[in-house]
């Protein structure tokens, strides 16, 4: 079967992969249908990796998935052929510390479907059909396109529950990016009263209004920037730019609290800042009990991500689908049709 495979940075091909075996006991067959390119994926593409995680051998991609059951093995309860799901890619130990003490998303032996930060490197799931546990394919009521965005909007849950309260907050986003409009959502469903969203480009910030941002800025508008000083409750910075965070440290207000869910820059910190206003730094890193409930939010049609996938490319395409999602101008969410 076809998958798409990372070799090295630029290096991206459509290759042939051994067929999934039969599912055993306790696991799934699932036939993937829909992809979606996350920003992990465009670093591998784009630059080989990312920080020291690079890739030393040829990877499949993709970790944002969805599909129908095509096979059950023996002992599964609750799923049947045809039916629905998004995959997780996700599979911590539930042993060690971390897990135990509900910490899952830290744990150091998981298994991330897509990853270099392991060797050998966990495949991904940009491929026509894998093998998983059972209790990775979650079943959903949505369409596929919509069920593929479970796994970012986790991550956007996620980035939200470790902020404290955000009933009536005024809320900072910086980098109005899939990750950063998905925060939006997830804030208003929160509660906060109003989101502020911060980037260096239109076309994110115009898709970014129509998702839940009351108001947008160009971050490279000194003066607007100066004008938001002390303003906000709590802040995201899901740009990974260390000059985006540097600049909301100043925006957020004593007593406040940032929330560091991008990943890639080295800002410098004000310490006397952090110091004198009380300022509140936490990181946010995956999800895991988020999925479920990400799924049920787009099951229940509580929340509509659709206007954030402004492309699909069959798999066939792939080389093009992944240009096309670095440029941010011209795209918000690209998405693999995997069976085309």
């Amino acid at each position: 079967m076809r998958a798409i495979i990372a070799h090295a940075a630029k290096d991206l091909r459509i290759g042939e992969i051994d067929p999934c075996a039969a599912p055993g006991p306790g696991e799934v067959a699932v036939r993937l249908k829909v992809g979606g390119i996350c920003g992990s994926d465009l670093h591998y593409y784009l630059h080989g990796g990312f920080g020291t995680v690079r890739i030393k051998e040829p990877m499949i991609l993709g970790h944002e998935v969805a599909g129908e059951i095509a096979a059950i093995g023996d002992g599964v309860a609750g799923l049947e052929v045809g039916m629905p799901v998004a995959v997780n890619p996700s599979r911590p130990c539930r042993r060690c510390r971390q897990c135990t003490r509900g910490r899952a998303n830290l744990c150091p032996e998981v298994i991330f479907n897509g990853s270099a930060m392991r060797f050998p490197h966990v495949q991904g799931l940009f491929r026509e059909s894998v093998v998983v546990p059972a209790a990775l394919a979650v079943p959903v009521s949505c369409t596929l396109s919509q069920a593929a965005m479970i796994e970012p909007f986790s991550v956007a849950l996620h980035a939200v529950s470790r902020a404290p309260s955000l009933l009536g907050a005024d809320v900072l986003i910086s980098g109005a990016g899939p990750i950063g409009c998905l925060v939006a959502i997830a804030a208003k469903l929160a509660g906060a009263r109003a989101i502020t969203m911060t980037d260096i480009a239109e076309p994110p910030l115009a898709i970014a209004r129509t998702v839940g941002a009351d108001e947008t800025v160009d971050a490279r508008d000194v003066e607007a920037l100066e004008a938001m000083r002390d303003r906000f409750d709590v802040a995201f910075d899901c740009s990974g730019a260390a000059a985006a965070l540097e600049a909301a440290f100043g925006m957020i207000g004593p007593g406040g609290t940032l929330v560091v869910v991008g990943n890639g820059g080295d800002p410098q910190m004000p310490t006397s800042r952090v110091v004198a206003r009380e300022i509140e730094v936490r990181g946010s890193f995956r999800f895991d009990g988020e999925f479920a409930l990400a799924a049920r939010l787009l099951s229940s049609g509580r929340v509509d991500l659709s206007p954030l996938v402004t492309a699909t490319r069959p798999l066939a395409d792939a080389v093009a689908a992944f240009d096309l999602a670095s440029d941010k101008a011209r795209s918000m969410k690209v998405q693999l049709d995997l069976a085309a």
